[in-house]
């Protein structure tokens, strides 16, 4: 396989017709180097617009989600990133190289230990990899400029909504399936925020992701 001709497939077949037109996002998709995250039985998978296993029961999300993510977020050199959801450190490693530093959260330790690995093999060094459950948000390190949850969630519990600074953005997949969409956050006051539905898709939920204390959209 030609690789630097798949990523251009990639880039050009499936990121560019799902809206993806920011220069800069684009050429972080060209620097950070996705097979560099894929488990190696699945090398073949990596430019494919499909999501890849990781083991126990957690998947990549798809190229061109990852990458709408990206722009969507408008992430700046100078901002604080939480991740909820580590996987392969894919993600954290394209949110390393827009923003200042990245906070990820991973609730296995096997994924935790992969990603860790992924992102040292790969230069990323401005990434915490933290064990835990982040369904609920968290606190340390809080509040973020922008908060990315990598799974979905029936609905967005309101402690996310604390963590983030005025100015700030969350990025959430909301819904059950086979109905769920991608909603931009953007807190604007204290008490105010600002919702946008992006589009629709059918992510696996986050793990342990439970709805005691929720935002209504």
């Amino acid at each position: 396989m030609n690789i630097e001709q798949a990523r251009f497939n990639m880039i050009e077949q499936q990121i560019r017709p799902w809206d993806v037109l920011d220069t800069d996002v684009l050429d972080v998709l060209q620097v950070v180097k996705r097979e560099n995250f894929v488990p190696a039985a699945y090398k073949n998978l990596a430019f494919v617009d499909t999501e890849i296993p990781l083991g126990g029961g957690e998947f990549m999300l798809t190229p061109k989600l990852e990458a709408r993510i990206l722009q969507d977020v408008q992430l700046k050199k100078h901002e604080n990133v939480l991740e909820i959801g580590t996987g392969s450190g894919y993600m954290a490693a394209l949110l390393a190289h827009r923003g200042r530093h990245v906070t990820s959260v991973e609730i296995s330790p096997e994924l935790k230990a992969l990603a860790e690995k992924n992102l040292a093999d790969n230069g990323v060094g401005n990434v915490t990899v933290e064990l835990g459950n982040g369904a609920q948000g968290w606190a340390n390190g809080a509040p973020f400029d922008v908060i990315v949850i990598s799974g979905s969630l029936p609905v967005l519990p309101e402690a996310f909504l604390k963590q983030v600074k005025v100015g700030g953005r969350i990025f959430a997949l909301v819904g059950e399936a086979p109905v769920m969409s991608g909603h931009l956050i953007t807190r604007t006051s204290d008490a105010g925020y600002d919702t946008v539905k992006l589009f629709e898709t059918d992510v696996k939920p986050l793990q342990s992701a439970t709805t005691p204390s929720h935002f209504t959209f």
